[in-house]
């Protein structure tokens, strides 16, 4: 099986929230479903929103990553979490 790459852009439930307890969470949850944080950033949304955007490599037998996004989900202070992008590592 490939190797893929996802990108989840996960939303806060508010400007005032800490995006630095979010990313450490879901980065725990992402290596406990199996995958490897290998770039995070911030995205300017509208009106001082900020998302968070974690690129992530998983192994394509994994299947899809609906229950993980659930999972990132319920942490305290996360709106919603979707993936952006997806992509077969070459090499």
């Amino acid at each position: 099986m490939a190797t893929v790459i996802i990108t989840f852009r996960i939303m806060p439930d508010g400007v005032d929230v800490n995006l630095d307890n979010i990313k450490v969470k879901a980065i725990e949850k992402i290596k406990t479903f199996g995958g490897n944080v290998h770039k995070e950033e911030k995205e300017p949304v509208a009106f001082g929103l900020v998302a968070l955007k974690l690129m992530f490599t998983l192994d394509e037998s994994k299947g899809d990553t609906e229950k993980l996004e659930k999972d990132i989900c319920t942490i305290e202070g996360v709106q919603s979490c979707e993936v952006v992008d997806v992509r077969r590592a070459v090499g």
